[in-house]
């Protein structure tokens, strides 16, 4: 048992430092996404842009390798059984990486970080305009995906982007303002939103994950833009109607 307890507080230990790692890798995503598009306004600079898109594709790989090697950790030590014979992590952990990357393949392309980047970077000069290749299905998609469950605290109402206190639910991921949902759990185990099967709320598992914060600010961002892609559209309505 005491082997046991080891190497599940290991493998929170890991995931812990994986998951710091991967909040590092999203706010270095956004700083260059940023420097692209000082760049792309710089006409000059085209090549740079390119450079710094290759730079994106291979820290997404790494982030996605890493969420893979958490995945595997919490397989192995939830499943951890003691043995006469040493095990071989490293290999271990490549095979399950390996069936994971097997079971569910994904091509860089379809990332909605990496659409988020060339997007910013086509807007520079073609805002309100399709990127080459684009269908209007492929822009709903693409364009409007987050990693925020809700847009509203499901107790209050108040948009997730004004929350003082968001906190996200480990189990079922949604968020809340979190004196509300404190005060909600007081009363109340299960999850306040209609269909949710998470019937046992628990104020340990609700917490301010660390890349809540970046996942709301690409939510207030994404805002942002589909504000003004709305009202770009409007003036290339009222072009057409006094041009017809």
């Amino acid at each position: 048992m005491a082997s046991t307890g080891k190497i599940q507080s290991s493998a929170s230990s890991l995931c812990d430092d994986n998951h710091s790692l991967i909040v590092e890798i999203r706010s270095t995503l956004n700083i260059i996404k940023d420097i692209a598009v000082d760049f792309e306004t710089d006409n000059n600079k085209s090549q740079q842009v390119k450079e710094l898109e290759g730079g994106v594709v291979e820290l997404l790989e790494a982030s996605s390798d890493c969420t893979l090697l958490s995945a595997a950790i919490q397989l192995y030590a939830t499943h951890y059984q003691p043995k006469t014979e040493p095990t071989d992590f490293n290999k271990w952990f490549d095979e399950e990486i390996a069936k994971s990357k097997a079971s569910s393949p994904s091509a860089p392309e379809n990332n909605r970080l990496l659409r988020q980047f060339r997007e910013a970077v086509w807007n520079v000069h073609h805002a309100g305009q399709p990127m080459p290749g684009d269908d209007q299905e492929d822009i709903v998609v693409t364009s409007t995906q987050c990693n925020i469950l809700n847009v509203t605290c499901p107790l209050s109402g108040k948009p997730v982007t004004e929350l003082a206190q968001p906190v996200r639910s480990m189990d079922c991921k949604h968020v809340y303002e979190k004196n509300v949902v404190m005060q909600y759990m007081r009363s109340a185990r299960k999850c306040p939103v209609a269909g949710c099967p998470n019937r046992n709320l628990l104020s340990e598992r609700v917490i301010q994950d660390q890349l809540l914060l970046l996942d709301i600010e690409e939510l207030r961002v994404m805002s942002k833009q589909t504000a003004r892609d709305d009202v770009i559209e409007d003036f290339t309505n009222i072009d057409d109607e006094e041009t017809s």
